[in-house]
């Protein structure tokens, strides 16, 4: 896995491994969205889960919110979105570890990078509270890996 995310161009934050399952924390920029925080949990006998933490945590009363979270799974395919135990919204995937390879890890990122940057204009509740951050340069390991899979991606990358 380290050896893909090098050729990927990718460097990992951080790592930690316990009973066999290994975990690697990135940060990346898309075109439109900064600083997206990616995490990969890899248990090779079932299967290799990435999350990104989309937004933070949502209070009480956002029904809007939720129904727009369901609505969002329904149109992007490969991804979902989820809470996590303390209501912050994720964006996942999940690779089957039969289907594992360097291409499969790099669509998969891309595709995430690719719909954080796509829903980046979705509502103020995307970054929390204080002004929005500024855009991130044009370039950089989440930018290369989005036009490195454009033809994959397709929709997702248009315009």
């Amino acid at each position: 896995m380290e050896a893909w995310l090098t050729h990927l161009g990718l460097v990992p934050l951080a790592r930690a491994e316990r009973d066999g399952i290994v975990s690697w924390d990135l940060v990346l920029d898309g075109r439109r969205r900064p600083r997206i925080p990616l995490t990969l949990i890899y248990d090779p006998q079932l299967v290799l889960v990435l999350l990104v933490h989309f937004a933070p945590p949502l209070q009480d009363g956002h029904r809007r919110i939720y129904r727009q979270l369901l609505r969002w799974n329904d149109e992007y395919p490969f991804v979902k979105f989820a809470l996590a135990e303390d209501e912050r919204p994720l964006l996942v995937a999940e690779v089957a570890p039969e289907a594992l390879t360097s291409f499969s890890l790099g669509l998969a990122i891309a595709r995430l990078v690719a719909v954080a940057d796509r829903l980046w204009e979705a509502g103020d509740w995307l970054w929390g509270r204080g002004p929005r951050p500024a855009p991130p340069p044009p370039s950089g390991p989440g930018v290369e890996l989005v036009r490195r899979f454009a033809t994959e991606l397709g929709e997702l990358v248009e315009g």
